[in-house]
């Protein structure tokens, strides 16, 4: 959905062939989403079947590009733990203790 939006908002509003080429969908899938970004309100079809984004459309989309923002981060601090732990238990291979204190959540100090 986020790719449709986008086309829309990049062009200033945009024609089904013009999203589907540019969001890469198929038609089946173009109306699919059509269809539900038109009942949430975030785009709406002119006269000339030019569909465009409302403010709500606008807002939803800025929101969600911060949403995917944080994530990107999210993912990557979590990949940087993932990676510190799997180094932890490559110095202690024969104990059980770095997995068991990485599942509960506990720290030992010695």
């Amino acid at each position: 959905m986020e790719r449709v939006l986008s086309v829309i908002s990049g062009n200033g509003g945009a024609r089904k062939t013009q999203i589907m080429y540019q969001a890469y969908l198929s038609y089946k899938l173009l109306t699919r989403y059509l269809n539900d970004v038109l009942k949430a309100g975030l785009v709406v079809c002119d006269s000339e079947n030019c569909f465009r984004l409302t403010p709500k459309g606008e807002k939803f989309l800025a929101r969600f590009s911060e949403y995917h923002r944080s994530r990107e981060v999210v993912e990557k601090n979590l990949d940087h733990v993932e990676d510190q732990k799997l180094l932890l238990q490559e110095m202690c291979p024969n104990n059980k203790a770095v997995d068991v204190a990485s599942k509960t959540g506990e720290k030992d100090g010695a």
